[in-house]
């Protein structure tokens, strides 16, 4: 394992094509490459990634996608089936990358899903590199907005220190995995990360059923608050910021309640006063009065439970799941996802032979759990 310097050299950071090219030319056929991204989540309607941190085990880098237009070269490197990709909860950061980028990954470890199979009681980065390198890392960055050029170094030391320790990490994580004989399962589960889907950004026009406290309201008002939603996603798309920084779900809750008439009533609205009311004042008030004009909007249609049946050997594999679960000292789901508890109690396989196309059921854990399961659903449907 490669011993840790007490203090962080700073991370080299890559703004120009040149920069690009010499880091491309430097990774080209490394075993081992750890990434982690900074995202603007908080303050743009489209995030999109901002700060690319890099890691070998010798060396510190910072890629700044803002100042480069084409990072394909980048993306060869992470594509490479003989460079290891090592995330701390991978999932993120691939469908980010996929989606700005399109990026690809062939072989993936994830330091927080292993952390999980083997039981840890914290996952989290912060965490973990206090209890395992003693270090704690500086929250103050943890919402800090990513697009501003420059960043200041301390920021930049904050981004280099989630990747800095990823590769010592990943080899004790490595080494428990393998200790306890989880190896095939964590690399069974690391197998479905390349394929997850790039993000993608839908607005939903009917969200608003979504939003807590609308279930309590009159329907009248309901209309209202489909009115405030709508004109509220208009308005951040327009200034490229996140919708809640228009204004909050309670606040919009308030609005359909008080039914405010004029820009002096909107002062006494929680969270829209000053400001936000002079600037967004007439077009609330203008979504209201069509809200009180509009006709109450019907209710989502609810989802069909499942039949008796289906729920009772559902709830036969989610106990069996639990008590597996408790026996090895980990979450539930490390043992299998609930979506693939459901799709077993639905079409109840009487063979092993039948997992083989049960989503989420890989090779590793049809051995593990194959004769288990179907021994539990015949008894579930009375053949056991």
């Amino acid at each position: 394992m490669t011993p840790l310097p007490f203090k962080l050299e700073p991370a080299e950071t890559i703004r120009h094509p040149r920069q690009l090219r010499t880091l491309v030319d430097t990774l080209r056929g490394t075993p081992l490459l750890a990434v982690d991204t900074e995202s603007n989540s908080l303050y743009a309607y489209y995030e999109h990634v901002c700060l690319i941190q890099l890691s070998t085990r010798e060396r510190d880098y910072i890629v700044d996608p803002l100042a480069l237009d084409d990072l394909s070269a980048l993306g060869e490197i992470l594509a490479d089936p003989a460079t290891e990709i090592v995330f701390h909860a991978a999932e993120y950061d691939i469908i980010s990358l996929k989606r700005d980028f399109g990026f690809r990954f062939s072989r993936v470890f994830d330091t927080m899903l292993a952390a999980r199979i083997c039981g840890w009681p914290q996952v989290g980065l912060g965490p973990i590199l206090e209890e395992q390198f003693g270090v704690r890392a500086e929250k103050k960055f943890q919402r800090a907005d990513w697009s501003v050029r420059p960043l200041p170094a301390e920021q930049l030391l904050y981004a280099q220190m989630d990747t800095h320790y990823l590769p010592a990490l990943r080899d004790r994580l490595a080494d428990e995995l393998r200790a306890l004989g989880r190896t095939e399962e964590a690399r069974e589960i690391f197998a479905a990360l390349p394929d997850l889907p790039p993000a993608a950004y839908e607005f939903d026009p009917e969200g608003y059923w979504r939003i807590h406290g609308v279930q309590k309201l009159r329907r009248s008002q309901v209309a209202i608050v489909r009115e405030l939603y709508l004109l509220r996603d208009a308005l951040a798309r327009r200034r490229d910021v996140p919708a809640f920084r228009i204004f909050s779900d309670k606040t919009l809750i308030e609005l359909a309640q008080l039914r405010p008439r004029r820009p002096a009533d909107l002062d006494a609205v929680r969270g829209l006063g000053g400001s936000p009311a002079r600037r967004y004042g007439d077009s609330i008030l203008d979504a209201i009065a069509r809200g009180e004009r509009a006709s109450p909007p019907a209710p989502p249609r609810r989802r069909r439970p499942p039949d008796q049946a289906v729920q009772d050997r559902y709830e036969a594999l989610r106990t069996w799941r639990k008590e597996r679960a408790a026996e090895r000292g980990v979450e539930s789901d490390v043992i299998m996802p609930r979506e693939t508890l459901w799709v077993l109690a639905r079409e109840v396989p009487r063979r092993v032979e039948e997992l083989d196309d049960i989503p989420g059921l890989g090779p590793w854990r049809r051995a593990e759990y194959g004769d288990e399961l179907i021994a539990l659903l015949k008894r579930a449907t009375g053949e056991g």
